[in-house]
């Protein structure tokens, strides 16, 4: 005669609320974090209260979602709360200053920026002049594939760039 396995439906339970944690260390967006949850104490807690394993589905389910509508947001919202958007890579050099090392034509030359990188750089359309000496300020305008866009840092600095700029 077979065992009843509605009496080992805890240890699935667990097993669920373990494989949904591991699930959630991976992805770490709070979602299998709250399935997790609703697991144990939905699922593995009305066991153990006794109810059927229908009802324990049932409010393993329901609780499940309640988090997710519910609480996962506030956490998100909490999380991410005071974060601003960096500026990362070549949209870092945007408006970075910098000094000229070889002498920056409309054609050619080379500037060190801040950062410590050194540039194949040009000079920008809305710069005067044709030449930058070496050793003069100078701002990042725009970056173009392995070259950087500059002007005297006697200029206007650049404007921030909006979504709206591209």
């Amino acid at each position: 005669m077979l065992p009843d396995l509605t009496e080992y439906i805890w240890i699935a339970w667990l097993v669920l609320a373990l494989l949904f944690i591991i699930i959630e260390l991976l992805t770490l967006e709070f979602t299998f974090l709250m399935l997790a949850a609703g697991s144990l104490i939905g699922g593995l807690g009305t066991n153990l209260l006794g109810g059927p394993w229908w009802l324990q589905v049932g409010l393993a389910a329901a609780l499940s979602a309640l988090l997710l509508f519910t609480i996962r947001p506030l956490l998100l919202r909490l999380l991410h709360r005071g974060s601003e958007a960096v500026p990362m890579n070549v949209d870092a050099l945007f408006g970075m200053l910098g000094r000229v090392v070889v002498p920056v034509t409309s054609v050619h030359g080379s500037v060190r920026l801040d950062n410590g990188e050194t540039w194949t750089a040009r000079l920008a359309d809305s710069a005067p002049g044709t030449t930058l000496d070496v050793g003069t300020r100078v701002h990042v305008v725009a970056v173009l594939g392995a070259t950087v866009e500059v002007a005297p840092a006697s200029q206007e600095p650049p404007r921030e760039r909006t979504a709206d700029d591209g």
